[in-house]
């Protein structure tokens, strides 16, 4: 792998994540690299039994329903960016719609206030599902090896059971408890069978889970969207007070989009276009910086980071006031993504000091996105013939809406919490009414998720991306940042220390302990609002040798139970 910049000032996150920082995987036959091990190893099986990047993301994707309860699922939704080895790139939207009884001022209160605990969770909270038809549409259009074959090992997994790691045994735990005297299907489907707290090791097993993937194994896609799990999804939501139908679900489309494209340094950036906001809220930061020729920057001076987030201010705002579902609304990602858009927002970027978000808006009303949940998940896949796959999937907070449908054992998502959800009205606390993103029938909210994959001179170079809400976008920008500009290997680019600022609130937040006392105080008196915080992200990203075609796979170790398998 190359040389790099060395992050001199900022304490790289292998202080924190140990002696696991310094490892990578290579191969030259293919990589899966998720959050979940036993998922990466059912899609690396995949590749080995001859299936494609494509067919592995299938399997992928379904293992981790079974293994990744918090984010993987059958029940939400997300987006695929596919680059084949001719160069043929595409991308599959499967994000989930607005049931066709949805109403714009559904989630207000008698007072017109926003009910959010109607989002929160509950059977008013979920949209349509589209994993299942997004993953059967990739698959019949690039797929490789019969469908059952690539359901198979989730139904293993759910029917025979696997061992928990901690950190699914401490969510289990949190989850059993906080549904007990609301919905008894989780609790059944979740709960230890002998009602104790689950412990490491122990082996969960999903049998209703298992059924319903047996029927999509056998059946198809149809089986989930007009058989008789959608009879079973439709019976509960009419049981509970939810308005999904089984007609929300026999109508529900993925669709195969063209990514949004863009080029930076040399490399060509392939990303997610709405309505994933991602895509293009990165290349319009990489224009902006592409601008201030980066890469002859340091990577930790406070004056580099001060126009990265200069960057981030911009294209936030962008995002807020353009970004939506481009089905229902115009969104102008030509423009926002052009170099001469880019040129324009370079040019109003004070090199000496922070641009006060509110003016940089003309003093109008803030205006905030709805908030989007770090409960999501990514995971990059290389074959050996040189097809990738980028995939990002949710179910918006940890475990969706909470509620598992009876007799079929998967969760819901609780994505309907992404619309702005009280139309005309923005407040300076944050909430939002532009109509963009307000609701409709049928209509798919507005993401941040961002898969995306780089090329240079015709050649894979990175397949990158992250959950994290708001944050996935600058965690993903970041990493293409490190490799592309810094020079980074893509084990530093994924360990390196991250930081996170949008348009609204007007802080930065780096990752606690990872910035110098020094470059802080240089931040602030360049007028910077500097916070630390949490972790951010979960890069798990590979990156491929274009002299060798090797394949180095760097699971993040922010995530405990994530790895890279060949």
């Amino acid at each position: 792998m190359r040389n790099h910049r060395v992050w001199s000032n900022i304490t790289v996150l292998a202080a924190i994540a140990g002696p696991l920082a310094a490892q990578v995987v290579e191969s030259r036959t293919g990589l899966v690299v998720t959050a979940s091990a036993a998922a990466s190893d059912a899609g690396a099986a995949i590749l080995r039994a001859g299936g494609n990047a494509i067919d592995a993301a299938v399997a992928t994707a379904l293992a981790m329903a079974v293994t990744y309860p918090i984010a993987g699922n059958i029940g939400g939704g997300g987006f695929m960016v596919i680059r084949l080895a001719n160069g043929t790139a595409t991308t599959i939207d499967y994000r989930e719609r607005a049931p066709l009884r949805s109403t714009a001022k559904m989630y207000l209160d008698a007072s017109g206030a926003i009910d959010r605990s109607l989002t929160a969770e509950g059977y008013l909270a979920p949209g349509v599902p589209g994993t299942v038809r997004g993953l059967a549409l990739a698959h019949s259009q690039y797929g490789k090896l019969p469908w059952k074959q690539l359901v198979q090992p989730a139904i293993g997994l759910a029917r025979s059971g696997f061992p928990i790691p901690k950190n699914l045994a401490d969510e289990l735990n949190w989850l059993v408890k906080a549904t007990a005297d609301k919905y008894p299907a989780t609790v059944r489907s979740y709960g230890r069978p002998d009602r104790k707290p689950w412990s490491a090791g122990d082996t969960l097993r999903l049998p209703e889970l298992a059924r319903t993937l047996e029927a999509i194994a056998n059946q198809g896609p149809d089986a989930f969207y007009s058989g008789w799990i959608a009879d079973s999804l439709a019976a509960d939501m009419a049981a509970h007070g939810g308005i999904m139908t089984k007609a929300d679900l026999v109508a529900y489309r993925a669709v195969e989009r063209a990514p949004v494209r863009g080029s930076f340094l040399g490399n060509e950036i392939i990303a997610m276009g709405p309505p994933s906001s991602g895509g293009t809220s990165i290349l319009t930061m990489l224009n902006i910086l592409e601008r201030f020729d980066i890469a002859h920057r340091s990577p930790t001076a406070a004056r580099t980071l001060h126009l990265i987030i200069e960057a981030q201010r911009r294209a936030f705002l962008d995002r807020a006031e353009y970004l939506g579902d481009a089905d229902f609304t115009p969104v102008p990602v030509a423009r926002l993504t052009s170099k001469a858009h880019g040129a324009e927002l370079a040019g109003t970027i004070d090199t000496t000091r922070a641009s006060p978000s509110v003016a940089l808006a003309g003093g109008r009303v803030p205006v905030q996105p709805a908030h989007e949940s770090d409960q999501t998940t990514h995971f990059s896949i290389v074959d050996g013939a040189g097809n990738a796959v980028s995939n990002t999937f949710t179910l918006e907070q940890a475990y969706g809406s909470r509620v598992v449908v009876s007799g079929a054992g998967f969760l819901l998502n609780n994505e309907m919490g992404d619309f702005n959800k009280n139309p005309g009205v923005t407040t300076t606390e944050g909430d939002i009414g532009t109509k963009p993103n307000e609701i409709a029938p049928g209509k798919r909210m507005l993401s941040s998720m961002s898969p995306t994959i780089v090329t240079r001179n015709g050649k894979l170079l990175l397949v990158t991306g992250s959950p994290g809400g708001r944050t996935i976008i600058n965690t993903v920008n970041e990493i293409i940042l490190n490799v592309t500009a810094f020079g980074m290997d893509v084990r530093q680019a994924v360990d390196a220390p991250r930081f996170h600022s949008q348009w609204l609130p007007d802080m930065v937040y780096f990752e606690a302990g990872t910035l110098a006392d020094s470059t802080a105080a240089a931040l602030k008196a360049l007028g910077h609002n500097v916070r630390p915080g949490t972790k951010i992200g979960d890069g798990h990203s590979i990156w491929i040798d274009p002299k060798t075609g090797i394949a180095f796979g760097a699971n993040d170790h922010r995530s405990a139970d994530s790895k890279a398998s060949p």
